[in-house]
């Protein structure tokens, strides 16, 4: 991500944070605008061009979504039009992190949307057939909302339902678990909170979950919201990663140091 990408980021959170009123329908109307931005070539390349004055984009977004969304969203779009970009590709993955940030912030708690998104991401990662389906290009967006709907059914909070199918409309080059991975990093930081992802051989007590919560939490100085990973291969131990720092502390990585030590 470049420098201009991530201080135009860094504008809308506090855009976004700044409006008296965000709901489900800002959330919804961001991601309408994100999944229009991306399709076209020519509007994308008009609002992402960073030599094109800030007012003419403002009154081009306008133009296109004015009486279509809410002031709320409106608000958004116009400050994030009036950005400068790294790259026009980048606009539209802005305005869904700010659609998945107003779900989080509507939601008032994000720790069930934090959850289900994990479940999703575990229901794909055990169904190669699924997860093709929910990534295939050839697949039309509706085909994909209704997999979503059949998969989630009443499961799933509506905020995780809407997050899940944006991702799926807009696949951007990711792959669904990735996707839904970052969403819920996303999530947890409109929280004030790091993700951490725990991969043990075997469950956590809940005891043992809240004590490694809270020494993560003292370690990176915020709250840190736990998803834990069973994966019997690692023998004992566990794995944890919060954004690119590993902590790995499992039975099988002590054998591998000690398999290339003696190889040594």
């Amino acid at each position: 991500m470049g420098s201009a990408t991530t201080s135009a980021l860094q504008a809308l959170r506090a855009t976004l944070a700044a409006q008296k009123s965000v709901d489900r329908e800002t959330a919804e109307d961001l991601f309408s605008a994100a999944r229009a931005v991306d399709s076209s070539v020519q509007l994308r390349g008009a609002l992402g061009d960073a030599s094109a004055e800030a007012d003419a984009k403002v009154a081009l977004v306008r133009a296109v979504f004015g009486g279509k969304v809410s002031a709320a969203a409106q608000s958004v779009l116009d400050e994030a039009v009036a950005q400068r970009w790294s790259d026009p590709t980048d606009l539209p993955g802005g305005l869904e992190e700010l659609g998945i940030r107003a779900f989080a912030a509507a939601a008032g708690s994000t720790e069930r949307i934090d959850a289900e998104l994990f479940e999703v991401i575990r229901a794909v990662s055990s169904d190669a057939q699924l997860e093709l389906a929910l990534r295939s290009k050839l697949a039309a967006r509706d085909a994909k909302s209704a997999l979503v709907d059949r998969l989630l059914g009443d499961k799933a909070s509506g905020a995780t339902q809407a997050i899940v199918r944006q991702l799926v409309q807009r696949p951007a080059g990711r792959s669904i678990r990735e996707a839904l991975r970052q969403a819920a990093v996303i999530v947890a930081d409109e929280a004030g909170a790091s993700l951490a992802t725990v991969v043990t051989a075997t469950p956590l007590d809940e005891a043992q979950s809240e004590r490694l919560r809270a020494s993560l939490s003292r370690r990176y100085g915020r709250d840190v919201a736990v998803n834990t990973v069973i994966d019997p291969s690692l023998l004992g131990g566990v794995r944890v990663q919060i954004g690119d720092d590993v902590i790995d502390n499992s039975i099988a990585a002590r054998l591998s140091d000690v398999r290339q030590k003696l190889a040594g």
